[in-house]
């Protein structure tokens, strides 16, 4: 009950803010669509995820416009060196409600330009809505029509009936700039480390397990790693157990209860250098999957409770397992186990 006045609130707070920033004659600027030469992608999530599910769409537009990533701090890091990308920049939260050098710096930026608001196509998100219009405010803003965010949009682009994917929608926010979108994910190419060398030399051929996870009730029981983990040596191949903070524990419950050793402590590129030298990447649905699929690593993705259509990357070499009707984790294993064992499951 909570939660549902939470939501209630923030739409109606959501409305009288778009209400009040509403400017209908702001429709003219829809004249920049196919004039602007350069595009604004806001995309201010805090996580790694997200910000990797926004690489599509510099992809999608990097050899016929100049493109610039507006992204949150915590998330700079993610998308330095991208490919294509012109233009890395942050934006601060308090920038939504005080003037600031470096917001005057970005609507410099984007004057004359495209800002699209690359937020979520599903449920209202009031603060990158207001942060991509304040980004905008003499440029044209896109983005998606959902809720009172619409209202804050120049051009508010209903999602596709045909797909819940998340990329196929993210990139259909360029449609009204560009024909037929395209684009998959990416990430630079990973700075590789004394230690990652060193792990490459000893395990010339292993997989990548990564068993973690942001949010619990989204993972995998850790049995069923530890399982999967057995099956991998008898295919040969060495685990190499990753985990990112806090999940220490986890990463040595897994190997301690299969086989495989406990990665040592890895940064975003040591963590993408491991995975992009792997035979196979396992893992839950979570931002390391991501990365995985944006390296171009073959990627088994287990999903727990998460829609797969909405979430996943389809397409070969990629398998994306909904294993949430599953009786048990030896069931859950067995079906990994096929796929990576290139059997039924795969």
């Amino acid at each position: 009950m909570l939660h549902r006045v939470e939501v209630f609130l923030r739409h109606v707070v959501g409305w009288l803010l778009a209400l009040a920033w509403w400017r209908p004659w702001r429709s003219g600027r829809k004249a920049l669509l196919r004039a602007a030469k350069r595009v604004v992608l806001v995309r201010v999530d805090n996580r790694v995820g997200e910000a990797l599910l926004t690489t599509p769409l510099v992809q999608a537009l990097a050899k016929t416009h100049e493109v610039h990533l507006v992204v949150h701090p915590k998330c700079a890091r993610v998308l330095d060196g991208l490919p294509g990308l012109a233009g890395l920049h942050v934006f601060e939260r308090g920038w939504l409600w005080r003037g600031s050098k470096e917001l005057a710096s970005l609507q410099q930026l984007a004057t004359g330009a495209v800002v699209v608001n690359a937020a979520s196509w599903v449920e209202y998100s009031g603060t990158p809505a207001l942060a991509a219009r304040r980004i905008g405010a003499h440029g044209c803003v896109v983005g998606p029509a959902v809720g009172p965010s619409r209202l804050l949009m120049d051009v508010a682009v209903t999602p596709r009936a045909d797909t819940r994917n998340e990329v196929a929608q993210r990139l259909h926010l360029l449609s009204p700039l560009v024909d037929g979108p395209a684009g998959s994910l990416a990430f630079r190419t990973p700075r590789v480390t004394p230690a990652v060398e060193a792990l490459l030399a000893a395990h010339p051929s292993f997989a990548v397990v990564n068993p973690g996870g942001r949010l619990d009730e989204r993972r995998v029981p850790p049995a069923v790693f530890a399982l999967v983990t057995r099956a991998l040596v008898a295919q040969g191949l060495t685990p190499v157990v990753t985990w990112g903070p806090g999940e220490e524990a986890l990463a040595r419950d897994v190997v301690a209860g299969g086989s495989g050793v406990v990665a040592p402590p890895t940064s975003l590129d040591e963590l993408a250098a491991l995975m992009a030298g792997a035979r196979v990447v396992i893992c839950n649905n979570t931002g390391p999957m991501h990365l995985s699929v944006a390296v171009g690593a073959r990627t088994v993705a287990l999903f727990w409770k998460m829609p797969v259509e909405q979430w996943g990357h389809s397409g070969r070499p990629h398998t994306m397992l909904d294993l949430t009707a599953e009786p048990d984790a030896e069931a859950m294993a067995r079906r990994v186990a096929e796929v990576v064992s290139g059997g039924p499951g795969h």
